[in-house]
């Protein structure tokens, strides 16, 4: 019951997609007279959460919990801020009980593109050229991006390296950017 299309995605970015539509359907069935028979779909929810991010760490599902898991014996995903570490944890029906409450009971999540983004800006900051593994600090860094990568013919250096990350995005040097950009064309 994993959800192939969400294993590209960050751990983070994952649990916030689930905890989003889990929110929804909450407040969309809220002032349903039957609303606690909704507690099964949660917890379907929960476990094609954790086995999507099971199968995208490769391992099994009980790996993947205690992995996750904190002191209080639910899990959640842990990640950075300026305040210092926090920890997304997954959205429960429990939270949302009162079936005549008009207000959202599952705070709002942070909006989904920023994740993407910054994880983006984290490896052109890192002045690391993902084809030649040149860590120079005075010259540039850009990004070389593909429109398909199912269209590479993975003939080059930069095709491989691409489809092995399945990502259509490569941080590289200026030299080797050049590089990719005069034999592309």
């Amino acid at each position: 019951v994993h959800r192939k299309y969400l294993i590209r995605s960050t751990d983070l970015e994952i649990i916030t997609i689930y905890n989003s539509e889990l929110r929804g359907i909450c407040n969309y069935y809220g002032l349903a007279s039957n609303f606690n028979q909704l507690n099964y779909f949660a917890y379907l929810m929960e476990y094609s959460c954790l086995k999507t991010i099971a199968s995208k760490h490769k391992g099994t599902l009980s790996k993947t919990i205690s992995m996750f898991k904190d002191g209080n014996g639910s899990w959640g995903i842990p990640y950075e801020t300026k305040q210092g570490k926090r920890r997304r944890y997954f959205a429960k029906f429990s939270e949302c009980k009162s079936p005549y409450q008009f207000t959202d009971k599952i705070s709002q999540a942070p909006v989904l593109y920023g994740y993407s983004r910054n994880t983006l800006e984290n490896r052109l900051k890192a002045k690391f050229c993902e084809l030649c593994g040149t860590t120079d600090e005075t010259i540039s860094y850009e990004i070389h991006h593909v429109n398909k990568v199912k269209n590479l013919k993975g003939k080059e250096k930069w095709e491989m390296a691409m489809i092995a990350k399945q990502r259509k995005t490569l941080v590289v040097c200026f030299h080797c950017h050049r590089h990719v950009i005069h034999k592309h064309k």
